[in-house]
């Protein structure tokens, strides 16, 4: 099953942004330039009342009232707020609409700001459209890509590799030190890769630090908290991500050419999650119980999976820091079925 709405959801995101506001730019100019006085006319008007008051921010700033004459019929306006004050009696500039003559305006260069909103507003729009259509584009693309690697929807119990070319590998959650985090053996039990939590953080970032010890290499990765939301109009719908190295984790694995997909299997549900990279088989993880390598399941009647932190991997990659951060993707978000 694969989560196809969040994946367009995601995809589309700058879409979804700028459209939105583009299109309220573009109204709102279009208002503002309606009503903007430029073709007003101009008359002189006589001051009847001045009224001062305070703003939020302590300053004095005047209500002026005043009246005008216009094809021999008085009317009556107001300009309110201004920053300086005027004496009654005295005269004032007032632009009036000559259609509506008790419409008024103390200027008449209100038309720039308009341009700009609806050019800005059509900017954003030309920009929402392409990126929709990226979007939808580039969401064909990986599905072309990922083609070969999705022979497992319809016979979810054999990998699309041979055998020789597989290595396995176990992933299991050590929560027993002072520093819990994950461990990976391969066959022989043999620790290969580490990735405990050297620092907590109940606010704020956590750090991890990966170790390949098939490299050697070993690199801090700062770990956001996972947040979860639910789209109530779609089955196991929920979207779960966290800030890897200040970026969304799914958004950094699709960069490195990663896609998803995730089947449920056997009488105890297991989740199964067939992965490709840039098209092409890269490995299968499936969560396991707490006894992760096969022989130790064995010797238990009932071996039940947990849904997290327990896995089983095969690969046809050497590749084991990427195949790591799968899996923790996987296990430190609370989705089912990721894309």
């Amino acid at each position: 099953m694969e989560n196809k709405l969040a994946r367009i959801l995601r995809n589309t995101g700058p879409a979804r942004f700028f459209l939105p506001i583009s299109i309220a730019l573009i109204i709102m100019g279009f208002l503002l330039l309606r009503m903007t006085p430029s073709k007003y006319a101009e008359i002189q008007g006589t001051v009847t009342n001045v009224t001062q008051h305070t703003n939020e921010d302590g300053e004095e700033q005047y209500d002026i009232t005043f009246e005008y004459t216009v094809d021999g019929k008085k009317y009556t306006s107001e300009y309110l707020d201004l920053v300086e004050s005027m004496d009654i009696g005295a005269n004032v500039t007032v632009y009036y609409n000559p259609d509506d003559p008790q419409s008024t305006s103390n200027t008449k260069h209100t038309g720039l700001i308009s341009y700009v909103m609806m050019g800005a507003g059509t900017l954003g729009l030309f920009y929402g459209i392409y990126a929709t259509i990226n979007a939808f584009k580039k969401d064909k693309e990986l599905d072309e890509r990922t083609a070969a690697a999705r022979g497992m929807d319809s016979v979810p119990e054999i990998i699309p590799v041979s055998k020789d070319q597989l290595t396995e590998y176990y992933v299991l959650f050590d929560g027993k030190s002072l520093k819990p985090g994950y461990i990976i053996e391969d066959a022989n039990r043999k620790v290969v890769y580490e990735a405990p939590m050297t620092k907590n953080a109940a606010i704020g970032n956590r750090i991890f630090t990966f170790t390949n010890h098939l490299t050697g290499r070993t690199f801090e990765h700062e770990v956001g908290h996972t947040t979860t939301t639910t789209l109530d109009n779609e089955i196991f719908s929920e979207r779960s991500w966290f800030k890897f190295d200040g970026k969304n984790i799914w958004d950094d694995l699709h960069d490195q050419g990663i896609r998803i997909d995730t089947d449920i299997h056997s009488i105890f549900p297991r989740f199964r999650y067939t992965v490709a990279k840039d098209g092409r088989f890269f490995a299968t993880i499936e969560t396991s119980s707490k006894y992760v390598h096969e022989e130790d399941e064995a010797e238990h009647k009932i071996a039940i999976p947990v849904g997290r932190y327990y896995y089983r991997c095969w690969t046809n990659s050497d590749n084991l820091d990427l195949l790591f951060l799968t899996v923790f993707a996987i296990s430190e978000t609370e989705q089912t079925v990721v894309e």
